[in-house]
């Protein structure tokens, strides 16, 4: 059994998509996932499964916040280690950046070589990003509100799906993945 974290996109943000976390562990445990743990109210989700099941999950979880809440909201999931690894992979903090200037898009699949040379990195003064992988790193030191690199300007120009979270957030779900 492996330890997984789910990241939804777009649940309880904004009063949009409101969807309680008792009813989104339900439906991770009526798919066969065991110990499943939320984390705040913005669709985090720790479980632990095989392999074979947690491929499933991004469907059968999409599928039925849909049936049950007309709801289409992403699932990508991460294992504990792919957590790891993100915290360990990012430039902005080996470079010495505030925590708190920075976020992760976490992507649905690699991005294709020729999409992310063909990024703007002057698309938005003074925020920087990174690609690395199946992750976006981004630094934002006017703050995420003021910021040109959204999940829609990256998901169309790479043709994937992504949802952020602040560093803050990537440390615990990690912390939360190891206990």
């Amino acid at each position: 059994m492996t330890t997984w974290v789910a990241l939804l996109r777009g649940i309880n943000v904004a009063g949009k998509n409101l969807l309680p976390m008792t009813d989104l562990a339900r439906l991770f445990e009526e798919a066969g996932c065991a110990g499943v743990r939320t984390y705040i109210q913005s669709g985090n989700v720790l479980f632990t499964a095989n392999r074979a099941r947690a491929e499933k999950l991004p469907g059968l979880i999409a599928g039925g916040i849909a049936d049950r809440f007309g709801y289409r909201i992403p699932v990508l999931l991460r294992t504990a280690a792919d957590l790891g690894e993100t915290i360990g992979n990012n430039p902005f903090l080996q470079a010495g950046a505030p925590e708190n200037w920075l976020h992760v898009l976490f992507l649905a699949n690699q991005p294709d070589a020729g999409r992310v040379a063909a990024l703007d990195p002057r698309r938005s003064p003074s925020d920087a990003f990174a690609v690395r992988g199946r992750e976006i790193y981004l630094q934002f030191p006017n703050g995420v509100a003021n910021t040109k690199l959204t999940n829609a300007y990256f998901d169309s120009r790479l043709a994937t799906i992504s949802t952020g979270r602040n560093w803050r957030t990537v440390l615990k779900l990690f912390e939360l993945a190891q206990a």
